[in-house]
């Protein structure tokens, strides 16, 4: 039995003559905390009611827990597509026990459980429609969480959120994987995947463009910062130095990009010593996701 939550095995889903999802393979770790990225239009959204069974693909395949889709398996997976239709007069509880009533779910996990994960619990008996944003999103996945699944997906969690609402649906989700759970969320937000996320696939236009650890993705270059009394002596030194992918030149400093383990600071340091250039700074600089996701979807 494999470690995988999730395998998806070269899905397509067309739409007349347009391809939204185009032979699509990957697989979710157990545990995990798994980004689906990509700009709108990249097939993310299609991809998720694919695997909830909500879309039926052309072709291909996608299996949970190392078996086909069934009623069984379905019932270990919390979803929150879409914002639910809860009721504005309601009060969060009764809304609660509708959503447990039409999905027959929440036995194990009872509402007062799952309105004490998501931070609601004194504000139970508050009627819907004095919710700000974010006490919406949180009530939505306590509906996601009726029943005690081991998976959640999630399609834009922060979606419309301002930023305190953000950082707590953040921390809600970390929460929730420290708890055991695996979870598979979609998002636009470059930041956001990159500060939650342990893995990530990336989309554009209906294919996969890269997939894998977020750390494994960002380091698979070495990004080198430095700068010099004069810069553009420095930028044209170093355009011929050995290894070197990419030299730009910013504002105030010189970036180098170099395959990961290419590059090595006493020797970039030493080479520029002894062409009469003195380094004012040196130092390796962290790549993040968001430059790594414009490198390959702007191609």
């Amino acid at each position: 039995m494999s470690n995988n939550i999730l395998s998806i095995n070269g899905i397509t889903k067309k739409y007349g003559n347009i391809t939204a999802v185009n032979n699509l393979s990957f697989n979710v770790p157990q545990g995990s905390i798994f980004g689906i990225l990509g700009p709108n239009g990249s097939g993310k959204t299609t991809t998720l009611g694919i695997i909830l069974d909500v879309l039926k693909a052309n072709s291909g395949s996608f299996s949970w827990f190392d078996a086909p889709s069934n009623t069984n398996n379905r019932n270990r997976i919390g979803s929150l597509l879409e914002t639910p239709n809860f009721y504005h007069y309601l009060s969060a509880f009764d809304n609660l026990k509708i959503t447990q009533e039409i999905n027959k779910r929440g036995n194990e996990y009872s509402i007062e459980e799952a309105l004490h994960i998501v931070r609601l619990t004194e504000r139970k008996n508050y009627k819907f429609k004095t919710y700000s944003l974010g006490m919406k999103q949180r009530l939505a996945i306590a509906a996601a969480l009726l029943g005690n699944p081991d998976v959640l997906v999630f399609d834009e969690p922060t979606n419309g959120l301002d930023p305190v609402g953000i950082v707590e649906i953040r921390e809600l989700i970390k929460q929730l994987a420290q708890q055991g759970k695996t979870i598979i969320m979609a998002s636009h937000l470059l930041d956001e995947v990159e500060k939650v996320c342990t893995h990530v696939a990336i989309m554009k236009r209906g294919n996969l463009v890269a997939c894998g650890d977020v750390n494994e993705i960002i380091a698979n270059e070495e990004i080198v910062e430095l700068n010099a009394v004069n810069n553009e002596q420095l930028y044209g030194i170093l355009s011929n130095y050995n290894l070197v992918k990419k030299i730009t030149q910013e504002k105030n400093y010189v970036e180098l990009a170099f395959t990961q383990g290419d590059s090595k600071l006493d020797d970039i340091n030493k080479y520029c010593f002894e062409k009469g250039i003195v380094l004012n700074h040196l130092t390796y600089k962290r790549k993040s996701l968001e430059v790594k996701f414009f490198e390959l979807t702007n191609n």
